[in-house]
């Protein structure tokens, strides 16, 4: 992580996404099919589906060119006893939201009781970062060194907004990125998140 922060020229950028609607409807999930959807397995597939649309984002340098990865691995941070661990959730793209779900709580466990398999923390093509359950409401992550982007997700806040000239409250969460300024520049990277919030803030997008 030194060496990635020494040497990868990142920028940041940073916007607000309205999950009222996803959190509402992942709990009907959850009575509907038995299967505790968090709110990384929702992440984990607008990160995927959004890498789709915008390849560069799993670019990597490789001396003057760059390597677009054909696999979307998301790496998803966990804390375990031993210290930061990053299981890899493979071949995200052409996995369910139950599927995600599932894979998630899986490695989730593995890793807290400090038996992932080599392969279940290798080839990571992007990441994502979550500390909501925290309370941490904004952050910006350090790229890992396998990957160009990461995503940083803040906690879910309840705020006043105003919505068709009316006050409501909304549950409204901070998506960051940081990204490696040699792979994508900031146009292509904030394309990159506004698709993601659109994603999030349209979550039987990500259910179908």
């Amino acid at each position: 992580m030194l060496t990635s922060k020494q040497t990868k020229p990142c920028f940041y950028i940073q916007l607000k996404a309205d999950v009222t609607e996803l959190m509402d409807i992942r709990h009907r999930l959850k009575k509907i099919t038995g299967i505790k959807i968090t709110t990384n397995a929702f992440y984990i597939r607008a990160l995927a589906y959004s890498a789709m649309r915008y390849p560069l984002v799993l670019g990597r340098a490789d001396g003057n060119n760059v390597r677009i990865a054909g696999d979307i691995n998301v790496g998803f941070a966990v804390n375990a006893p031993q210290g930061l661990v990053v299981p890899i959730i493979r071949n995200a793209q052409n996995m369910t939201l139950a599927d995600i779900a599932k894979a998630e709580k899986l490695l989730t466990d593995k890793a807290r009781a400090n038996k992932l398999t080599f392969d279940e923390v290798t080839d990571e093509t992007i990441a994502l970062s979550n500390l909501g359950a925290y309370g941490i409401d904004s952050f910006i992550g350090i790229v890992p060194p396998p990957a160009s982007v990461i995503l940083s997700v803040g906690n879910t806040l309840h705020q006043a907004v105003v919505r068709n000239g009316q006050i409501c409250e909304r549950k409204t969460a901070s998506l960051s990125i940081a990204a490696d300024n040699r792979i994508i520049n900031a146009d292509y990277a904030a394309e990159f998140l506004n698709y993601i919030r659109q994603l999030l803030e349209n979550p039987q997008s990500l259910i179908d």
